[in-house]
């Protein structure tokens, strides 16, 4: 199959699954903010975001090995997935060793244990979920998303809803969700038929580790960028904006849809095609492919977004969309530094991702402790913006040592150029009526510049590759 055909086959595949769990998350939105305190959605995003920080700690990141390793032929599955899973549950059991002694001093007043219990199942289900991609399940794993998500959402209204147990029913309906997502991966794959323990090799996990340790403190330097902001706005503006940003930032999920869906099945090509003598063209057509998707996305999005800020949330949640045109633009940059990443992984040189990562956390924090305290909540999407724009300009000039990307910058910069004017028009004193008329000729503009997103739409077939 033609490698263009396969690759945006497999992106509709996973949309499937992302894009109706994603979208059942979104629609959360209102039960949430409307049964939930800004103080409280404010604690249950800081537990949610350090829970992100510490799973790659925990674990090694060694479900990053996962995928590489199983699509690699020199490797046996058996191999790979037991010690993969070996690895995490020693983890898992060295973080438990912690857990008196955080307890005794009641971090996180009472909801610790929720917090552990949810980095542990997440452990599990990254090693099923890749390991599952990694063989080519991936209709198992699209569905996989939207079951877990069902559960979670039912449970999230039972709880919340209907028991009225707030912050603890938001956690539970997580952990019940999470717990039905790792038996259905394990029992429908049969992923018990890889688990031998004579497969245990030491060799073998120390060339994981070495691949995933890297990823370590890049994943904590990617989590500093999109998720420490949450501690500055804390500690300079308070928990009620810190409320107000975390449901701000629901809005750019759904461009992280977009992101997410293309990066799992991009993944999959980069390494399939890494070897290929025209893989320059092939990274490089796909690359400008994706960055149309991504402004018109982008342009669809601040088009309708007072108006769906009106539907989605509470009156004492509509002001949080002035953080939003910020963030949307630093996933648009995040996600183009995401693709480059994937040429790191390709060729195996991951210690590249952790020192562009690491400039760019460094730069983050800085540019938070400048911003916030002059402008507030909206100097931490400022602030996350720019250090991923700076991230993927490193990381274009970087990878041209594994593969000679060919950029079209007219093509960026004059699609920046009207997003930005689109964001400009936001912020303006204009009555509803003519700011989403001038929002609309802009949008008109945006799909004139990239026409091309109708080639990709009449190539989409919903039928898997294996």
């Amino acid at each position: 199959m033609n490698k263009y055909r396969k690759l945006i086959n497999n992106s509709a595949i996973f949309a499937i699954g992302d894009l109706g769990s994603k979208l059942i998350l979104i629609f959360l939105v209102p039960l949430y903010t409307y049964y939930l305190s800004t103080s409280e959605y404010g604690t249950i995003d800081i537990i949610t975001t350090t829970t992100s920080m510490l799973l790659p700690i925990i674990s090694l990141s060694i479900y990053d090995a996962v995928l590489r390793f199983v699509m690699d032929k020199e490797y046996h599955n058996e191999v790979v997935f037991t010690n993969s899973l070996v690895v995490t549950l020693l983890g898992s059991l060295v973080a438990l060793f912690f857990y008196p002694f955080l307890s005794y001093f009641n971090i996180l007043d009472g909801l610790l244990g929720y917090m552990y219990i949810i980095f542990i199942l997440q452990a599990l289900q990254s090693i099923f979920t890749q390991f599952v991609r990694a063989i080519g399940e991936i209709k198992v794993y699209s569905y996989n998303g939207i079951l877990m998500t069902i559960v979670t959402a039912g449970m999230s209204i039972l709880l919340i809803v209907n028991l009225e147990m707030g912050m603890d029913g938001y956690f539970i309906a997580v952990i019940i969700g999470n717990i039905i997502s790792i038996i259905h991966l394990f029992f429908q794959t049969k992923l018990y038929s890889y688990i031998k323990l004579d497969g245990l090799n030491r060799s073998i996990t120390k060339e994981m580790l070495i691949y995933s340790i890297p990823l370590i403190p890049n994943a904590l330097m990617w989590w500093i960028m999109n998720a420490s902001n949450r501690y500055f706005i804390l500690f300079f503006v308070g928990a009620s904006a810190n409320g107000l940003f975390a449901v701000a930032n629901k809005i750019p999920s759904l461009l992280s849809i977009l992101n997410t869906i293309f990066f799992k099945a991009w993944q999959l090509s980069a390494i399939e095609e890494y070897e290929d003598e025209s893989k320059t063209k092939f990274y490089s057509q796909t690359f400008y492919y994706f960055s149309v998707v991504m402004f018109v996305g982008t342009s669809i999005i601040l088009m309708l977004l007072k108006y769906m800020m009106g539907s989605l949330v509470s009156k004492e949640f509509y002001s949080s969309w002035e953080f939003i045109p910020f963030l949307l633009i630093g996933i648009v940059f995040s996600s183009f530094s995401a693709f480059l990443g994937t040429n790191y992984i390709a060729a195996k040189k991951t210690k590249g991702i952790f020192r562009t990562s690491l400039i760019g956390a460094a730069i983050n924090i800085i540019l938070n402790l400048i911003f916030i305290p002059l402008v507030g909540t909206n100097g931490a999407a400022i602030s996350t913006m720019l250090s991923f724009l700076i991230i993927w300009i490193m990381r274009t000039y970087d990878t041209k040592k594994f593969i000679n990307m060919k950029l079209d910058i007219t093509h960026i910069v004059i699609n920046l150029a009207l997003i930005f004017t689109q964001v400009v028009i936001l912020y303006m004193e204009f009555s509803l009526l003519v700011e989403f008329t001038i929002e609309i000729v802009l949008f008109i503009f945006v799909i004139i510049v990239n026409k091309k997103i109708f080639e990709l739409i009449k190539q989409i077939r919903f039928k898997p590759n294996v």
